[in-house]
């Protein structure tokens, strides 16, 4: 029944919408939590005394039989029919009111599942308020019992048992340590980052002894080259007396020096 209970939820989960499976949702044990009350852990003394009683009631009644069943055997013989017939009935009265008395305090229903209800009803409140109170303050929408339906796999970070026992007043130490140790250990809560290379903002050192690269060299026309400066004397004039333009002096690149008069001749019409 449990198991087409379960069936049904998780179909009905499937049919949903994304926007309502977007849901917080929480777990936690009523059986441990139980188990560490102190209010919990008093009901069920005051229940187990209960249950001492009714044992020893029925190891009473059963050795009552026993010893009959002797008594039976031993004067089976001697007994008249009438004493025989009454013994085995009484005997088997006795192993019905024992049967009787078994059913009416351990049977499904019974005075021991009575008192566990009354006894416990109290302490069921108190964590259960507690979980409604944790569950609120946190912002889950959905706590599991999984004393009441185990689960298969579950992230240890959603586990408010912790803090619902925090929350009657049960120290919660070393369950809040072994749930550290749980989700540290779940490889489903470690956060895998890749390395990112972190990028120099300051301008990279120039070495002191570095020297600026040359400029390359322009190749130059040679025809585009000038000649080479001309030799000149101690006058101005190149070796064969041209000025250094080689023009001649009054004139331009095609007149020729005028000639200087002869000097050795007399003057006065050359008489």
């Amino acid at each position: 029944m449990t198991k087409r209970i379960i069936s049904c939820l998780i179909a009905a989960m499937i049919l949903l919408p994304a926007s309502m499976l977007a849901q917080k949702i929480g777990y936690v044990s009523t059986d441990f939590i139980r188990s560490q009350y102190e209010s919990a852990k008093m009901a069920e003394e005051r229940l187990s005394s209960y249950v001492d009683e009714w044992k020893a009631d029925m190891t009473q009644r059963q050795r009552d039989i026993d010893e009959l069943e002797v008594e039976i055997r031993k004067n089976r013989l001697i007994w008249s029919e009438q004493e025989r017939q009454s013994k085995e009935k009484e005997i088997e009265e006795k192993r019905r009111e024992r049967d009787q008395f078994a059913r009416m305090k351990f049977e499904p229903g019974g005075e021991y599942d009575q008192n566990a209800e009354e006894l416990m009803q109290a302490v069921w409140k108190k964590i259960y308020t507690a979980i409604q109170k944790v569950a609120a303050a946190d912002g889950y929408d959905i706590v599991w019992d999984k004393s009441v339906q185990p689960l298969v796999y579950v992230n240890a970070k959603y586990d408010i048992t912790a803090k619902v026992m925090k929350e009657l007043g049960i120290d919660a130490g070393d369950l809040e340590q072994k749930q550290r140790e749980a989700i540290e250990g779940d490889p489903r809560n470690k956060r895998i980052e890749e390395p990112r290379k972190k990028k120099s903002r300051r301008p990279t050192a120039t070495p002191a002894d570095a020297q600026p690269a040359a400029p390359a060299a322009i190749p130059v026309d040679p025809s585009m080259q000038p000649t080479s400066a001309p030799v000149l004397m101690p006058d101005g004039t190149m070796p064969n007396g041209l000025p250094p333009t080689g023009q001649v002096p009054g004139g331009g690149p095609g007149r020729s020096m005028p000639i200087p008069p002869d000097t050795t001749k007399p003057r006065g019409g050359g008489r």
